[in-house]
């Protein structure tokens, strides 16, 4: 506990005014998460981010992380009308790799690699069109996970009786589970009467109920990612806590929810 601590206040003074200053440092921090997290995600499944299909993942990954703006620039640059059209060139030639090496590479594989650059490139990207949405966005949204993963230890240690899903992730519990939505929309209010985000009390404390449950649906999907291939932690960039997705998993689920909602990005 002391070690999760300590790597949780040096991450965060870390973060912190990255987030607050915004505009290309924001954007080159949260495009460097997102490489490292495809690189754990690829770890788990033996794939190497130096490999063809590895690199080629990567490109596609990049492509779906940077803002609206750089990639308008980048595919001008090069000839293309949108993102997807190069995104989806690029999958074209990890589908012609299976073929060039008589699937020493298979089709799960590259059906993999191109899920995880979809699973965590659009999740980073989201963020940073948060950030470029406003402050006020992050902030909220930063409260909502960070309350209900707090709320959901503690309640579920104090009172945790019922399991929620010991298939996929054996300490967390039902009471857990409620009690981080309980203590999200707590937060979430108290942020709403000093700095109001959204027109009324009632959409905010939906949207915050809808985003803590999809917040801790994250959790559960890497859980049951972690599980599969057998490994503890994603990582081990944070000690203590595992690596990047361990940490940004429920934020790469409830940022791109907002942006769905029309919360964020009107």
């Amino acid at each position: 506990m002391k070690q999760r601590i300590i790597t949780a206040i040096i991450a965060a003074a870390l973060f912190i005014p990255f987030v607050i200053y915004g505009k290309v440092p924001f954007t080159l921090l949260v495009l460097a998460m997102a490489v490292v997290g495809f690189y754990e995600i690829l770890k788990m499944k033996g794939i190497s981010i130096f490999s063809v299909p590895g690199f080629m993942g990567l490109l596609t990954l990049i492509m779906l992380v940077i803002p609206k703006d750089w990639g308008s620039e980048v595919v001008q640059a090069i000839g293309y009308s949108s993102v997807l059209m190069v995104v989806y060139g690029l999958m074209m030639l990890l589908l012609i790799y299976v073929v060039l090496v008589k699937n020493k590479i298979t089709f799960d594989e590259i059906g993999f690699i191109l899920l995880g650059a979809f699973y965590v490139g659009l999740g980073f990207h989201y963020l940073i069109e948060t950030r470029n949405s406003g402050l006020q966005y992050v902030v909220y949204c930063l409260l909502v996970v960070w309350t209900t993963d707090s709320g959901a230890y503690f309640v579920g240690r104090k009172l945790g009786k019922n399991k929620l899903w010991p298939e996929i992730s054996p300490k967390k519990t039902v009471e857990g589970f409620v009690g981080g939505i309980v203590i999200a929309v707590i937060f979430a209010v108290g942020m709403q009467a000093i700095y109001p985000i959204v027109d009324s009390y009632v959409s905010l404390i939906f949207i915050t109920i809808f985003a803590s449950i999809i917040g801790q649906m994250g959790d559960l999907v890497e859980s049951a990612i972690k599980r599969h291939f057998d490994v503890k932690d994603s990582g081990t960039i944070l000690p203590g806590h595992g690596g990047i997705l361990d940490r940004f998993d429920s934020l790469l689920f409830v940022v791109p929810l907002l942006h769905f909602l029309y919360l964020i990005g009107n």
